[in-house]
């Protein structure tokens, strides 16, 4: 989770979505996720204080700035690198499973944010990704 001030994912040179301030979720999903992790997951994103109060202490979260979320499949998160020089995926959700929860997670936080506030990649595909990293400010969430 990285806080932007703008980000952007393009699929075949085509912009597929795009925020202003707010937050860009690169979303792994591993072998065992469960689909009630998806939602748990999204309140904690949009509850999660990242962004400035008035004291510039971070104390406030997107549902507070009312800031907007991109979301984008990342499996090369769930990467195993403990050793060699390649990693390994085999603890990355077979693509059906991993999909579906890409998919619920995007819709609990449409349900909590607005659905005009969530953008999303495309799921599978060769993406670039473009952000302006605000901070820079990131976390790894883990459910």
């Amino acid at each position: 989770m990285q806080r932007v001030t703008s980000a952007s994912v393009t699929v075949d040179a085509e912009t597929v979505g795009s925020v202003d301030a707010g937050l860009l979720v690169l979303l792994g999903v591993a072998r065992g996720d469960r689909p009630e992790q998806a939602e748990t997951l999204a309140r904690r994103v949009l509850r999660y204080r990242v962004f400035a109060d008035e004291q510039g202490r971070m104390n406030r979260s997107l549902l507070d700035i009312e800031g907007q979320l991109l979301v984008v499949s990342q499996f090369t998160l769930t990467a195993d690198t403990r050793s060699g020089l390649r990693p390994g995926f085999s603890s990355a959700a077979e693509p059906a499973l991993a999909q579906r929860l890409y998919e619920d997670f995007v819709a609990a936080a449409g349900a909590l944010l607005g659905p005009e506030r969530v953008a999303c990649g495309r799921f599978g595909a060769d993406m670039k990704v473009a952000l302006v990293n605000d901070g820079p400010v990131t976390f790894l969430l883990e459910t």
